[in-house]
């Protein structure tokens, strides 16, 4: 006897942005205005690293609208040739943000580097320092905002393109902190500018590799978190006391949805009615703990040998 159920997270509606897309596109105007804003100070002031800055707000911008397609598929429902949805089509973008960040950061590296054995005058330095950090207030102010709402959807969209804006933003506090030095100290000092850009571009490198990493784990279907298999276990011997039976636990995350499986071991008595109203109550006590999940139990009768997996029973 299988059943199964579902409960999807009930997200009541903040203001304008009560979906995820709407988030997104809220990050997508912020990243034109900062990259108009960012190229401006760069043409200002001939410097490699706003230039830099400006170059990883335009990736901001591609990885932004990357972000919308794929929220735009993760809203279409189940059909026939994705029963269990679209839901994966989010670690498709921020493995593809990811992937940005490492070339936006190749691209930082190569120019300092270009720039540093071919150093030239910079000029308008105060003017272009401060429109670099008037983009940088408004990442800021959006990648926490983005942050918020990456927990309130549980979306690791949301959070990489998040975490890339925030990314710009040091970018800028660095490229920021070395030109203003350059700006009061002796000519020699403008070294620091493409020495700057490289160490910007090796710490974006490192944020692209962590985004990479996480949507490689979502797409092998990695199971929950302990702490959230913890809560399943809980949940069940909440419901069927604490000799509860059963064994083969598996889980696994879909975007924001969670997959939940399990063998519950019942006396070989017990009724078609019974079973299933019994795995009612457990289905609904763990979608109490964990939002958005969808959970099939297997009942078996414990008389039977061949119901029993050894190594797996929770007793």
């Amino acid at each position: 006897m299988n059943t199964a159920h579902e409960a999807n997270a009930s997200l009541s509606p903040r203001s304008t942005f009560s979906t995820p897309r709407s988030v997104i596109v809220l990050s997508i105007a912020a990243s034109i205005v900062t990259m108009l804003l960012k190229f401006g100070a760069y043409f200002l002031t001939g410097s490699v690293s706003l230039l830099s800055d400006a170059a990883e707000s335009s990736v901001n911008l591609i990885a932004a609208l990357v972000a919308f397609s794929a929220l735009t598929v993760v809203a279409r429902p189940a059909d026939q040739a994705h029963n269990y949805g679209h839901d994966k089509a989010e670690y498709f973008s921020s493995g593809v943000e990811g992937a940005l960040i490492l070339v936006a950061a190749t691209t930082i590296i190569y120019t300092a580097v270009k720039r540093f054995l071919n150093p030239v005058p910079l000029t308008d330095l105060g003017l272009g320092l401060a429109i670099s950090l008037i983009a940088s207030g408004i990442n800021f102010g959006v990648s926490r905002f983005m942050l918020r709402s990456a927990k309130r959807f549980d979306s690791i969209t949301l959070e990489a393109d998040a975490h890339h804006l925030m990314t710009d933003v040091w970018t800028s506090v660095g490229v920021v902190a070395a030109l203003a030095v350059v700006m009061f100290a002796p000519p020699k000092w403008a070294i620091l500018d493409p020495i700057i850009a490289i160490i910007v571009g090796l710490n974006i490198i490192r944020t692209g590799v962590s985004l990479i990493r996480r949507s490689m784990a979502g797409m092998m279907d990695s199971s929950l978190p302990a702490g959230e298999v913890a809560q399943i276990e809980e949940a069940i011997q909440a419901k069927e006391g604490p000799d509860a039976i059963f064994h083969g636990l598996r889980t696994r995350k879909s975007g924001s949805r969670r997959f939940i499986e399990f063998h519950l071991l019942v006396p070989g008595d017990t009724t078609v009615q019974t079973g299933h109203d019994r795995c009612k109550v457990i289905e609904t006590a763990i979608s109490g703990q964990l939002a958005n999940t969808l959970v099939t139990i297997h009942v078996e009768p414990k008389e039977d040998g061949d119901a029993w997996e050894e190594g797996l029973v929770k007793d």
